[in-house]
């Protein structure tokens, strides 16, 4: 069993495509998509989530 936490945290966000690799915002990779386009998609979407979770804790 691994002792490091690979769960995403509120300070690794806004999650940025650079090329197919997704990076937090200390410029770690935490995954690689098929190509660019896909990365861009996926980095928008978890940004979007991010984004509504913390209204959502801000507006409970």
């Amino acid at each position: 069993m691994s002792d490091r936490d690979d769960t995403l945290q509120p300070d690794d966000f806004p999650i940025e495509a650079e090329r197919s690799a997704l990076k937090t915002t200390d410029g770690k990779t935490i995954a690689e998509a098929k190509t660019k386009q896909l990365a861009d998609e996926i980095a928008d979407r978890l940004n979007e989530q991010a984004y509504r979770e913390e209204q959502d804790c801000w507006s409970a």
